[in-house]
């Protein structure tokens, strides 16, 4: 029981691109968690709008940590990648030395209107049609992530290996979130050929440990450029992505 208590619990599912960072944050760290999935914009029991999940995180985003031996209750993706790894004393991928870690943190930040944009404007139109994002809006959040991508292209990835330096870091881990789901073998939603250096970066992050089990959930939804999937194909895959960080040890009962 005190193992169990100590587990950290991860509220969401793994095609949730910022949960999806931190699912393979934990993996590569070795750090086995709870995942308790939630449906997004629910309001009845299990949803991220309901009494319980909004008692804990007003926002009722995900993914959602919980410590349960603590109480601690920490929201949005990238806080909690820098909870983890100040908790867990990871500094390599979160620098402790002033600069190399604010340059972690620039990233970090910059992620939320740039790359965080490739899900308003290339993936939920096809995942959550019911959404009704205008096409103006999803025009503009194309754009949007278009030039952050060239950014990175010419700027940070043609003078380091990582997003951050010559070192694999937090950031590394969400951006890929965003970036690495448009692949042709997983969503196939964006052509990559003009960025060189983005497509070095991506095959770099491939062969981090972790990488397959991560997106394991974008390998079973396959190719969406045809289409939305049915809702009943989503939630398998989701379902099957948890089934196989089960049976790798990573997610415990």
């Amino acid at each position: 029981m005190s193992n169990l208590m100590s587990t950290p619990t991860l509220y969401g599912v793994p095609f949730s691109q910022p949960v999806r960072a931190v699912i393979w944050l934990m993996v590569y760290k070795g750090l086995p968690f709870r995942l308790v999935p939630v449906s997004p914009g629910v309001k009845t029991e299990g949803g991220t709008r309901s009494d319980t999940y909004v008692a804990k995180n007003p926002g009722g985003t995900m993914p959602m940590l919980e410590e349960p031996d603590t109480g601690f209750v920490l929201a949005e993706s990238n806080a909690i990648l820098c909870y983890l790894a100040n908790r867990h004393g990871w500094n390599d991928v979160y620098p402790t030395e002033p600069q190399a870690r604010a340059r972690v943190d620039w990233m970090l930040h910059w992620h939320h209107r740039n790359l965080r944009e490739v899900s308003t404007g290339l993936v939920a139109p096809r995942i959550r049609r019911d959404l009704n994002i205008p096409e103006v809006l999803q025009q503009s959040a194309i754009g949007n992530f278009t030039r952050a991508l060239r950014a990175l292209d010419t700027g940070w990835l043609a003078r380091t290996r990582y997003l951050a330096g010559e070192q694999l870091t937090l950031a590394d881990f969400a951006a890929y979130s965003e970036i690495g789901q448009l692949q042709p073998e997983f969503a196939n939603l964006f052509d990559f050929t003009p960025y060189p250096n983005v497509l070095r970066w991506l095959a770099d992050l491939h062969a981090v440990k972790g990488h397959d089990l991560a997106t394991q959930v974008l390998r079973n939804l396959g190719d969406l450029s045809g289409g939305a999937p049915e809702m009943s194909a989503l939630r398998d895959a989701n379902v099957r992505a948890i089934g196989a960080l089960r049976e790798q040890g990573a997610v415990v009962a």
